[in-house]
């Protein structure tokens, strides 16, 4: 994944920022950023070369640790292992210095273990044979470890955010509403949509399409839509939204500071969320009071109240996705404007979290 302090957006880094601030909530705890190696590998190709580079990243950390002994970590955490991208330092210091290894969103598939990717399923495989516990935030991913890793203590997180921004901007939704309409040229008597997501090949650019696709049978419809995102799939993603003109509006990477105000003027959050493991933005989107219309995606079940807080259409099925985009369109979405707040504030909250961990790590003796 991309280190938490990447400057590209992503869910990856999001999640990964978030866990950050979750873990210095507790009381007694400081985090450590370890190190930045990247260690995703598209083609499997270059396993062995990364793990090398993951030896002697160990070796230097270990080194540091013996040279100053008050840096010495109690325990190691790392977050999203999956056959694309293993932890190759992670393991080999836990064992070394014998704390913890604690992994968060790990992902294992049997069928990865032959072919281009065996080195480094294997890998995958290996650490979390060795993981102390792995705290699962998406149901699909941790059925599949107790399948492959038995012995594998599991404990469930819920996706979280630090709402304080989001249900702020959703307080002030009438003045965001008034300012976006002034700087766009939205009409206020029309359906406002709005899609997140970056805009690169593979499944991003397929549920771009999909929502495309599915807003062809309603046309001449009232709404209007806004796009948030950029990408090297942008210019290839343009014609299936031209047929529109002007009712669809590209916005660009917008800073993170102006997503909540966007969210709180919006009435729907639209994405079809084509192989979508969490989908952060759908849970940005409730926080500031936006109901949401998705795939239901790996987690993304969990981060829905159906038919409350937004409704849940079959992944892919871009007529499906047009029937419940139409009845939307004629709902007032208040009411699940109010239960997506009272939602998120029950079950995705920062503190919440950091209790969980703080639990956790109770439970690992190691506060």
């Amino acid at each position: 994944m991309k280190a938490p302090d990447h400057p590209v957006p992503s869910g990856d880094r999001r999640i990964g920022r978030l866990l950050m601030d979750a873990l210095r909530l507790i009381p007694g705890v400081t985090v450590d950023l370890a190190c930045r190696l990247r260690s995703r590998d598209p083609s499997g190709e270059k396993a062995a070369r990364f793990e090398a580079l993951g030896a002697r990243a160990a070796e230097a950390l270990l080194r540091r640790y013996a040279a100053r002994p008050e840096t010495r970590p109690d325990l190691w955490f790392t977050y999203h292992l999956y056959y694309k991208a293993p932890d190759w330092i992670g393991p080999r210091v836990a064992a070394a210095l014998g704390i913890p290894y604690v992994v968060a969103e790990a992902s294992l598939s049997a069928k990865r273990g032959a072919g281009a990717f065996a080195t480094a399923s294997a890998a995958v495989a290996a650490a979390l044979q060795s993981a102390a516990a792995s705290l699962s935030l998406n149901p699909i991913d941790a059925a599949a470890l107790a399948r492959l890793v038995p012995g594998l203590t599991q404990v469930p997180l819920m996706p979280f955010l630090d709402l304080t921004a989001y249900h702020a901007a959703a307080a002030q939704r009438h003045a965001a509403r008034v300012d976006l309409a002034a700087r766009l040229g939205l009409s206020p008597a029309e359906p406002w949509l709005l899609a997140v997501g970056m805009m690169r090949a593979g499944d991003k650019a397929a549920s771009f399409r999909l929502l495309a696709e599915a807003l062809q049978p309603l046309r001449d419809r009232p709404w209007s839509l806004l796009l948030v995102g950029d990408g090297p799939a942008r210019a290839a993603l343009e014609p299936a939204f031209a047929p529109f003109g002007k009712r669809v509006q590209w916005l660009g990477t917008l800073p993170e500071t102006a997503l909540p105000p966007l969210y709180a003027a919006c009435d729907w959050l639209v994405w079809p969320a084509v192989n979508e493991a969490i989908g952060m933005a759908l849970l940005e989107a409730q926080a500031a009071g936006l109901p949401v219309i998705a795939g239901a995606a790996g987690a993304i079940p969990t981060l829905i109240g159906e038919g409350e807080t937004g409704f849940l259409v079959p992944v892919g099925d871009s007529a499906a996705f047009t029937v419940r985009l139409g009845a939307a369109l004629v709902t007032a979405p208040a009411p699940f404007r109010v239960a997506a707040l009272a939602r998120t504030a029950e079950r995705h909250s920062l503190p919440a979290a950091s209790a969980r961990l703080a639990d956790l790590l109770t439970d690992l003796g190691v506060r």
